[in-house]
């Protein structure tokens, strides 16, 4: 029990490292300026959709060939790519004045469909059917990802107004196409 824990906090905080959700915290983070709305959202979606990768994933995985996921996953990460780029609605000001309630669920919404096909949702699915113990495997995968991701929220905030927008939007534009491109070329499959 104590072995599942540690070894997935310890495999989600590395694999955490410079992934997309760490940048979507990192973007939410400067958009919103709501260090604890963003942090207990991140808490909620990643217990959520853990946990339902523990119980779902490996179903998923077995009816799912792995060509077309692949497929799937990649075109996905283009289109977020291209999505990116466009602005959104909101100007600063106005997401800087949303409550702590809009941007919770903004943050959750986006945070549980973000870990929706990630590593560390797939961490999560390895770790639950190696060591057969639920619960001790989302605690640590969780707790994995604010350890990674929380520290990126405050640090964000608290250097939002010297961080220009369109240059995040454009560095995870990139982002999200280099992972869309190799996941099609099929690096790190297998």
């Amino acid at each position: 029990m104590i072995e599942a824990f540690l070894i997935s906090v310890a495999a989600v905080t590395i694999g955490e490292i410079g992934d997309k959700t760490q940048l979507l915290a990192l973007m939410l983070a400067v958009r919103f300026r709501k260090p604890w709305a963003i942090t207990a959202a991140i808490l909620v979606a990643t217990l959520a959709n853990h946990a339902l990768a523990g119980v779902v994933g490996a179903w998923i995985a077995a009816q799912v060939d792995p060509q077309w996921l692949r497929w799937i996953v990649g075109a996905s990460f283009i289109a977020i790519a291209l999505w990116t780029l466009i602005p959104d609605k909101l100007d600063e000001e106005d997401a800087t004045t949303r409550s702590q309630a809009s941007v919770f669920v903004v943050t959750l919404m986006a945070f549980f469909l973000a870990e929706m096909g990630d590593k560390t949702q797939l961490a999560t699915v390895a770790l639950a059917a190696r060591f057969h113990d639920l619960l001790p495997v989302v605690a640590g995968t969780t707790l994995g990802m604010l350890i990674a991701d929380v520290p990126v929220v405050f640090l964000a905030e608290r250097f939002a107004v010297r961080i220009p927008l369109k240059l995040i939007r454009m560095i995870a534009a990139v982002l999200f196409a280099v992972l869309g491109i190799l996941t099609l070329a099929g690096v790190g499959s297998g």
